[in-house]
């Protein structure tokens, strides 16, 4: 089954604006009908009335011929017969049209009927009585002269209007063709872009009603090259970032496999052969973090949906309490200060990645014996996470370069991706926290400090 083939935009304008302008049309044209008859049969009762009264007058000025005989008025012109008057004095016709039967033509002494005839035509008829009520006098016309007299009058108005109405409808056809041209434009360049064109639409003299489509077609061109760089940037740090511990695992395989009987040799490659799984397993894990992260940030966010509240010292003591028996195994000093609540809207997952990361950051790269203090509080009006250690200090060079894909410090001695800043970074910014970066005036070493705004509550 074939869908159905979408009707034309411009199809439907023509359809309406015609029926609408046909509809006008036909009304205007009924009212000029009825007004046009009205104004005919006025006139046409005024001229019966007014026959009427020169008859009466020329009957009051006659001089009283005693001829007992019906004079007949000749017919003098083409629609003659289509009128017909009659006199009767004292009950008696004295005159008459040619076309008058001999009996009165209506039942109406005075005034005006409408009756039917020995022709069986409707005829207007007008009755009065003459200067002594002795004489009556019937003027009469057919309705039929006044049809034929009306479609004369309309056809000089309804036919410049019949042969305006097609020329009308070309003039809407074009105006409204024209009209819809940066549609079309706009279809033609659609159509013609390359599939991996992603730069915004721009019309020259784009109508007002187009740019909220326009613009809202420019955002998601915008959203789907950020999920393709981004995907090109995973795929490509994947591939840079696993080739190392892929290379060294193969390395360390065949160490163990040319081994032999030397047990030790082979103990010591498969150690290093899991340390390196597990460096891989690190890598991919904050990999597919930051892949997520900048996919969620891609995506077009509801202004209408508030995030949820999470509490902030809940996560950090739980994450504090997960990574505890790293610090004490290297008798580091963790000290954890968290208020009862701290509530910030964001998710607790990804609140929770960060929260792993810097505190792991603080354990690994200080040395055994370090301190590292977390303190979750709020200050003027923010809900902050403080994490300090007693570890070596960094330049201002090397703070300002956390966060960049795979920096790391040298000299550190500790294997890492360097991908956990900048997971960090993402999650502050997708979470609407503000992160510094800074050297601790209490401990010595590196002081990182997040802030978000607190949100109202309920």
């Amino acid at each position: 089954m074939t869908p159905a083939r979408a009707k034309s935009l411009q199809t439907r304008l023509l359809v309406w604006v015609l029926g609408l302008v046909t509809l006008v049309w036909l009304g205007a044209a009924a009212l000029t009908w009825v007004d046009a008859r009205h104004e005919l049969d006025e006139l046409l009762d005024g001229h019966l009335a007014q026959a009427a009264a020169l008859l009466v007058v020329q009957q009051s000025r006659a001089d009283g011929d005693d001829d007992d005989g019906v004079a007949d008025a000749p017919s003098l012109h083409k629609y003659a017969p289509k009128v017909a008057f009659q006199v009767f004095h004292e009950g008696l016709l004295t005159m008459r049209s040619s076309n008058a039967q001999l009996t009165p033509m209506s039942d109406v002494a005075a005034g005006f009927s409408t009756v039917s005839l020995l022709d069986g035509a409707k005829w207007r008829i007008f009755s009065t009585y003459g200067a002594e009520r002795d004489v009556q006098v019937y003027v009469g016309e057919q309705i039929a002269s006044r049809s034929t007299i009306l479609w004369a009058v309309l056809r000089g108005v309804l036919f410049p209007l019949a042969f305006a109405l097609p020329i009308l409808a070309l003039v809407l056809w074009w105006a409204v063709r024209q009209g819809l041209a940066p549609l079309r434009y706009l279809s033609q360049m659609l159509v013609q872009r390359q599939p991996q064109t992603l730069e915004p639409v721009v019309l020259a003299d784009m109508p007002s009603e187009m740019e909220p489509m326009v613009q809202a077609l420019n955002g998601l061109f915008l959203r789907i090259e950020n999920m393709v760089a981004s995907e090109r940037r995973f795929t490509a740090d994947a591939a840079h970032e696993l080739r190392t511990p892929i290379a060294a695992i193969r390395a360390q395989a065949q160490v163990a496999q040319g081994a032999g009987a030397d047990f030790a040799q082979r103990d010591h490659a498969l150690l290093a052969t899991l340390a390196g799984c597990d460096r891989a397993t690190r890598l991919v894990e904050q990999l597919l973090t930051l892949a997520r992260l900048e996919a969620t940030s891609a995506e077009p966010t509801s202004q209408t949906t508030p995030s949820p509240r999470v509490d902030l010292s809940g996560v950090t003591r739980r994450v504090a309490a997960e990574l505890a028996p790293a610090a004490l195994v290297r008798h580091q000093v963790l000290e954890l200060e968290a208020e009862a609540a701290c509530w910030v809207s964001g998710n607790d997952m990804l609140l929770g990645v960060m929260v792993r990361n810097l505190i792991d950051n603080a354990i690994r790269y200080s040395p055994d014996g370090a301190r590292i203090r977390v303190v979750v509080a709020v200050q003027e009006g923010q809900s902050t996470l403080r994490v300090e250690d007693s570890g070596p200090a960094m330049t201002a060079p090397e703070m300002a370069r956390l966060g960049e894909r795979f920096y790391r410090v040298l000299g550190s001695g500790q294997q890492g991706s360097g991908l956990g800043w900048s997971i960090v970074r993402r999650i502050g910014a997708v979470s609407g926290g503000h992160l510094e970066v800074s050297r601790s005036a209490l401990l010595g070493g590196l002081a990182v400090q997040v802030g978000w705004p607190t949100p109202p509550v309920g």
